[in-house]
């Protein structure tokens, strides 16, 4: 139970920061940015949604350890 808890949460996780990094991608095309600086803003917004969740993840962890 607690395995399939954790791999449901880290796909969703997954979707989350896939679906922000389109939206962010999106937006930046709108506002005519080039397909490099597209990427750049989509892959950093990819990385900063994991980043988030890897520091709320430790954070619950040490407040219930």
């Amino acid at each position: 139970m607690t395995v399939a808890v954790v791999l449901l949460s880290i796909a969703l996780v997954i979707v989350v920061a896939l679906l922000a990094a389109a939206g962010a991608g999106t937006i930046a095309r709108l506002d005519g940015a080039t397909y490099p600086a597209v990427l750049t803003r989509a892959a950093v917004t990819f990385a900063g949604v994991i980043t988030l969740a890897t520091a709320v993840t430790a954070a619950l962890a040490d407040l219930f350890a």
